[in-house]
C-alpha cells in the first residue's frame, strides 16, 4: 500500500483534546483512528440506507424473552 506524505494544518487545542480523549501515542495515530472511524461511520449510514426500514410486529416484553433464549 502506497503511504504518502501530506500536510494539514490541525487546530491544536482539537489535536490535544483527541489526545487525551483516544489515549493515543501520536498526531497520526489519533489522525488514523478519526478517518477510520468516519469510514465505519459512513458504511454503517450506507448500510441503514440500503437494508431500509420496516415495522415488526412484537412488543417489548416478546422481545425480551426472545432475546433471552439466546
Amino acid at each position: 500500500m502506497y503511504m504518502g506524505k501530506t500536510t494539514v494544518l490541525i487546530d491544536e487545542e482539537l489535536m490535544r483534546d483527541a489526545l487525551l480523549a483516544t489515549h493515543l501515542k501520536t498526531k497520526k495515530d489519533v489522525i488514523e483512528k478519526g478517518l477510520r472511524e468516519l469510514l465505519r461511520m459512513k458504511n454503517r449510514e450506507l448500510l441503514r440506507r440500503d437494508l431500509g426500514t420496516f415495522d415488526i410486529d412484537i412488543s417489548l416484553d416478546e422481545l425480551k424473552k426472545k432475546r433471552a433464549e439466546k
